[in-house]
Formats: structure tokens, sequence, C-alpha cells
């Protein structure tokens, strides 16, 4: 065996820099695996809370809504995971709209200034058709919609412009 050449180039096995290939096709898989799930699990009814910014509109003229911008409503939805997850993404773009004129505000007794109250549950249909969506909502929270209607003093108020306002106090 002296005459056996040692010289032959063995394979020579390459170092890859870092992630190992099997790591990567695992990930992929993993990922992939994930997608799959996701768009099941969107396909079946669930139930979820979102929250919505309120804005009126219609206010009676020479009057606005105190601290608008603080109220807000949960909604208790159930629909489809599909109805529900394009609900999350869009529900930060537009409030719930309220118009004065069409619901039965009622002014507090007991308040001294301009406090008045809307009853959610009678707003279940309206808000419903503004989602826009095949999702039932099954609760409103607060149930009670506390607000003011604060006077602006910006000029000479015309007579007969405070009509919207008499029907609001009549309910």
């Amino acid at each position: 065996m002296d005459g056996v050449d040692d010289t032959r180039s063995k394979p020579v096995r390459r170092k890859t820099r870092g992630v190992n290939s099997n790591v990567v096709t695992f990930s992929f898989f993993l990922f992939l695996s994930f997608i799959f799930w996701y768009l099941n699990s969107l396909g079946k009814v669930g139930e979820t809370e979102i929250s919505y910014h309120v804005k009126f509109v219609n206010i009676p003229n020479e009057r606005t809504i105190a601290d608008e911008h603080s109220l807000k409503l949960n909604f208790f939805i159930k629909g489809p995971g599909y109805s529900i997850f394009k609900i999350k993404v869009l529900q930060k773009k537009s409030p719930v709209v309220i118009d004065i004129s069409k619901v039965n505000c009622v002014k507090m007794p007991e308040s001294s200034g301009p406090e008045y109250f809307i009853l959610t549950s009678g707003l279940t249909r309206n808000l419903s058709a503004q989602l826009r969506t095949e999702c039932e909502i099954t609760a409103i929270k607060p149930d009670t919609l506390f607000f003011s209607l604060n006077t602006v003093s910006s000029g000479p108020v015309s007579p007969g412009s405070d009509n919207a306002m008499e029907k609001v106090e009549e309910n």
C-alpha cells in the first residue's frame, strides 16, 4: 500500500452563511399553514366587540353638542369572520352618525342645563345599516347616550330658527 496516492481531493462540505436551508423550508411551510388556518377561521361565525365614535347631524340651529368627540359606542357583533375582519380594518375611518331630528331625544327633568339622552336600543336598525355588512349587532354599550346641547352665541338669533329644538324638547 505504499504506492497509494492520498492526494485525491476529498468532498468538501461548504458551510453556508446564515441559516440552514431546512430551517428556511420549515419556516416557509409553517407560514403557509398559518395563512390557510387563518383563512379557514375567517369563514366561521364569530363574535367580537368594536368601538365607534359618535357624530351627530341635523343639530338644531344655534346649538352645538358639548364634547361630541368623547362620545363612543361599543357594539357587540356576531357574523362571519370575513365581515368582522372588514369592519375591524375599516372601523377607524368613519364614526357612526346619529340624526338628532330622527331619534327620540329625551330631556332630563332634573337637569338645570340642556342635558339630553338617547336610548341606544332604538338605534340598532340604523346602526346596522351604517355598518354595511352581514354582521348582526347583538348589544350596544352604553345603553343610554348622554349629551348636552349648548347654545352658540354668535350673533342675533332669528325668530323660528329653533324649530328643530322645539321638536327635541317635545319628546
